[in-house]
């Protein structure tokens, strides 16, 4: 593993947009949940949230919580002039994948694979919490 300045969010996230659908989702990240979408039908998880089921379409979906464990798919690294973000797809051990940021990494240790863990990051406005990964060593 090299050695090497971890990287932290560069600012808080803005506000989400929170609809119906994602008020659940929002107010558990607000209590450090990670929420996903699964089937009462065919048994699948899903995400982003959403009342019907993309699998097989019905619409008897729960809400269950996420162990917040993960391994990193798919990442590209943006420089700026004010520092770096990563943007990375993740999949959690629930099996389904979402695109997050990362957080507290440091650049040349970042591979596919890796395992990954949640953290929650304030707003902006200081009322929500967006989840985001971070290496699970780095915990």
């Amino acid at each position: 593993m090299s050695t090497g300045t971890t990287v932290s969010l560069l600012a808080p996230p803005p506000a989400p947009l929170i609809t119906l659908e994602s008020a659940p989702y929002w107010d558990a990240a607000k209590d450090q949940s990670l929420l996903v979408k699964r089937c009462d039908d065919c048994n699948q998880p899903h995400f982003y949230p959403r009342d019907i089921c993309p699998h097989c379409l019905s619409t008897r979906t729960r809400w269950v919580e996420a162990s917040g464990n993960a391994t990193l798919y798919s990442f590209s690294r943006t420089l700026t002039k004010e520092g770096e973000y990563v943007l990375a797809y993740v999949r959690l051990e629930e099996g389904v994948t979402l695109m997050t940021n990362l957080v507290d990494y440091v650049p040349g240790n970042l591979k596919v694979d890796m395992p990954l863990s949640v953290v929650f990051v304030p707003t902006a406005d200081g009322k929500y919490a967006v989840p985001m990964f971070r290496p699970a060593e780095a915990q």
